[in-house]
């Protein structure tokens, strides 16, 4: 009796409240469901919109792409140092014998890369290079050399892995300092991504372990002059930008740069700055 009389008490409000709370319940649940999946339809969306890139200027569709490489290429650093320390590791539990037996299979490896490479398929040669580098123990710097100088040749074949292939020729330099071949690689990947200060270091190194080289010979006599033509466009695009700035800067004041005028001192060599009113 006492407990009917309890309910009895309770006000509508609160026997409302008692019916309708597993009701409420769910639809918070459900509206928390739908909201994710609104949430990741819109993410899926965004990615998959073929109308994305629609009013962008091809400037700014190359700098995406360029961040895309760059993206690409530290997950190839990051990827190449891991497996430095993973062969680091699995080298410690190999025994003599073992460590020769991988060394011939990653010999024999390079070699089917290498036949591959000839008949043009240098994908194929470049995966196989990879899988030879992932083999041969760290203990045979020579061998690793030349495979690291041999998958900088198949990335040379493919588009957009110049830089990529750039630091392979640098491996390969390290691990085997009189490694002609990466030199000169690396000189002519330097030249063609326009390095031409660091191509010119590197056919110059040729010409240390072979004076006779005529390649080497002929690019450090051409270079100088391209370097200098670069550093001219520079300059110019660099005067081009402060003159722009210093317009900026006098136009609230009624003036230009085209109001004052540099002029050299014969005798000392220096300049001075002349102010002139009525430039024409």
């Amino acid at each position: 009796m006492a407990e009917k009389k309890l309910y009895s008490m309770q006000t509508n409000e609160e026997i409302i409240e008692e019916l309708t709370k597993d009701f409420k319940s769910s639809c918070v649940k459900e509206d928390k469901t739908k909201s994710v999946e609104q949430e990741n339809s819109e993410t899926k969306s965004s990615k998959d919109d073929p109308w994305e890139n629609i009013g962008k200027n091809p400037e700014e569709e190359e700098e995406d792409k360029k961040n895309e490489k760059v993206d690409t290429a530290q997950d190839l650093i990051e990827e190449d140092l891991s497996d430095e320390e993973e062969l680091k590791d699995r080298d410690l539990n190999l025994s003599e014998n073992d460590k020769e037996l991988l060394k011939t299979e990653a010999e024999f490896l390079r070699k089917e890369a290498n036949s591959q490479f000839n008949s043009g398929e240098f994908e194929t040669a470049l995966s196989m290079y990879s899988q030879a580098l992932k083999i041969c123990p760290l203990c045979f710097t020579e061998e690793r050399a030349f495979l690291f100088a041999n998958r900088a040749a198949a990335k040379c074949k493919l588009p957009n892995e110049k830089q990529s292939a750039i630091r392979d020729c640098t491996k390969a330099i390290q691990l085997k300092p009189n490694h002609v071949k990466a030199y000169l690689r690396r000189a002519n990947l330097y030249e063609e991504t326009e390095k031409f200060d660091e191509a010119l270091e590197d056919f110059k190194k040729v010409l240390t372990f072979d004076p006779s080289h005529s390649e080497s010979s002929y690019a450090i006599q051409r270079l100088p002059g391209l370097i200098a033509e670069r550093n001219e466009k520079l300059k110019t695009e660099m005067l081009g930008k402060l003159k722009d700035l210093g317009n900026l800067v006098l136009k609230p004041f009624g003036l230009s740069t085209a109001n004052f005028q540099l002029q050299q001192d014969p005798n000392s060599g220096g300049y001075s700055v002349k102010f002139n009113q009525n430039p024409s």
